[in-house]
């Protein structure tokens, strides 16, 4: 059994309300698939954005204890970086000509992955904990590491899950490795772990998967083979024959979505056929890209995905709609199954999802990105190695506060409280903040009172970006917004988006275009997606059409027109940017 500094179950989880915020399609129709569904949930895919301990723990009090059939997660590796998607604009070739030059956006940042190594255990250990109790009795989990912490990972798995429920440790080769990776001065590092385990022991799924044998396949003897192939085994992508090569290093594939971590769909086709029935419920608490709930989609599964990060719920909440527009459209055709296997796909266990929000994370990723903005634009330099300061000003360590709320008293006793922890540290600190509460000001001033000296050890300087004359013009965001026209004709609704303007865009493309100005000829150059209530109650966002185009090429088409509801309705068009910024414009018609 591990230990570490701070390790406990936890006594009691709070399970928060579920907030519905937008819903995909048609709610599935009722059968024996569903009757342990609970009753005050649409039947459908789940997509949940939140903290996943809180999403669990509200999973657990709202009927699901026991219910889930299989589990992957994918989840952060504790590597010391920030995980990041590259921002295009629409238009020919993936980006927009803009002065005559090529143009992306820039990185954004998803997520950083910057742990203090008991933290990570402990964060680790309650979510593990609260996924057995989802487990289902004939249920598997797969958990997806590197090799930085799988070692400790593998010893609370056997904590959690009992060590004579582990099954198998697979090891899943990358692919072919060149440029800098193929530089280290020892043995290339070239795979990931993934962790079996099952409730279990003797009772769970698993459908044993085959690769084919390869065209003029002989045995010894020289006759035929009689089997279905060779059985696959705890080794994934080691020969040519088991094609299993991550995407992350292919420079071409059409299942990239631009998200860092992304794995590929084959990969988990391979897991979710094995350890899973069409119909059975399936998780990933790490959701990310959407990989697990598009594979699940395809092969006939129902999902459940929720993620803290928006960008990854976007990103997720698109994918879903591709493909059940995909299967839609293509009733009577094996379309999707081509893609995960030789035969055609299952039916799809269910026709639509909806997105909720637990607790209010809305600003999740976008701490995240102003903690790289603000050590950009202050000229700090990152820490890499510390779990709590941010990065090195000068000789000052830097503490950046979450820009959602001002400067509080709570907040410096934070900071007190971390250099407590460390008695052999002597810099002085600065705080930087979006703006502050006066009481902090009584709170410095006697903090400092025994520090006189910027340079004492401890003493701390708070930079006040909002107001401090010298940091002007830091983070004046304006949103986006847009112009849009509805008009109703022989029952029908005619909606025109007549222009669109994404400050954040502009700004970014200003900041990287030197000296010739960049201009957007298109506004839809700058939209990723529309979305259409034509009933929006001013709660529940009902998505009853949706242009999502799924290539980097196309744009949004701009003009809808759709089917009007007897009375008069309040349309609501929802428009994101490619930033992940949405804004919505409501019409009466």
């Amino acid at each position: 059994m591990l230990g570490w500094v701070g390790k406990r179950a936890p006594a009691s989880v709070q399970a928060f309300p579920a907030q519905l915020v937008e819903t995909y399609g048609e709610e599935t129709p009722s059968s024996g698939l569903w009757e342990r569904w609970p009753d005050d949930l649409r039947r459908g895919g789940l997509l949940y954005h939140g903290d996943n301990k809180e999403v669990l723990a509200h999973l657990l009090a709202n009927g699901f204890r026991g219910q889930i059939k299989l589990i992957y997660i994918d989840p952060p590796f504790d590597s010391g970086a920030d995980y990041v998607r590259t921002v295009e604009l629409r238009g020919p070739k993936g980006k927009v000509k803009l002065e005559g030059e090529g143009y992306t956006l820039g990185e954004q940042i998803q997520y950083t992955d910057i742990w203090a190594n008991d933290n990570y255990l402990q964060f680790m250990y309650e979510r593990l904990l609260l996924l057995k109790e989802l487990l289902a009795e004939d249920g598997s989990i797969y958990v997806h590491m590197d090799s930085a912490n799988v070692h400790a990972i593998k010893v609370v798995c056997d904590e959690v899950f009992g060590a004579s429920n582990f099954q198998r440790e697979i090891i899943w080769r990358i692919g072919w490795i060149s440029g800098y990776k193929s530089a280290a001065k020892n043995w290339i590092r070239n795979h990931d772990t993934i962790l079996f385990y099952s409730k279990n022991k003797d009772r769970f799924t698993f459908n044993k998967e085959y690769i084919p044998y390869p065209e003029g396949y002989v045995r010894r003897d020289g006759a035929a083979p009689d089997g279905a192939g060779y059985p696959i085994e705890d080794t994934w992508n080691c020969y040519e024959i088991d094609s299993l090569d991550s995407i992350q290093i292919m420079s071409f594939n059409s299942e990239k979505v631009g998200y860092p971590t992304q794995k590929n769909e084959n990969l988990l086709s391979r897991i979710v056929r094995a350890s899973s029935d069409p119909g059975d419920l399936i998780l990933d608490s790490f959701i990310g890209s959407g990989t697990t709930a598009a594979v699940a989609q395809k092969l006939g599964r129902r999902w459940i995905g929720c993620d803290i990060n928006k960008g990854a719920i976007q990103t997720t909440a698109k994918r879903l709609q591709l493909v059940m527009a995909d299967q839609a459209g293509e009733k009577g055709k094996p379309a999707q199954g081509k893609l995960l296997g030789d035969g055609d796909a299952p039916s799809p266990a269910q026709i639509g999802f909806t997105h909720w929000r637990v607790n209010d994370y809305d600003l999740a990723i976008q701490h995240n990105e102003a903690v790289n903005l603000a050590c950009e634009y202050l000229g700090v330099e990152r820490l890499r190695n510390d779990a709590y300061f941010d990065g090195l000003l000068g000789k000052r360590l830097v503490k950046i506060i979450p820009f959602g709320h001002p400067l509080s008293p709570m907040d410096l006793e934070a900071v007190k409280n971390e250099l407590d922890a460390r008695p052999e540290e002597d810099r002085a600190i600065t705080v930087v903040c979006l703006g502050k509460e006066l009481a902090s000001d009584t709170w410095l001033a006697e903090w400092n009172r025994l520090r006189k000296k910027k340079t004492d050890p401890h003493h701390i300087e708070v930079i006040e970006l909002r107001n401090d004359p010298r940091y002007g013009g830091f983070i004046q965001h304006e949103h986006a917004a847009a112009r849009v026209a509805v008009k109703r004709k022989d029952g029908k609704l005619h909606v025109e988006i007549k222009d669109f303007v994404s400050p954040g865009i502009l700004q970014r493309l200003a900041q990287q275009s030197g000296v010739v100005q960049a201009k957007v000829a298109d506004w839809r150059a700058m939209v990723d997606s529309v979305m259409i209530d034509t009933a929006y109650d001013g709660a529940v966002f009902n998505v009853v059409h949706a242009d999502v185009p799924a290539r980097k090429a196309d744009f949004v088409a701009g003009e809808y027109t759709l089917d009007a509801p007897d009375d008069e309705t309040a349309v609501t068009v929802k428009i994101t940017d490619m930033l992940g910024e949405e804004v919505m414009v409501t019409c009466r018609a």
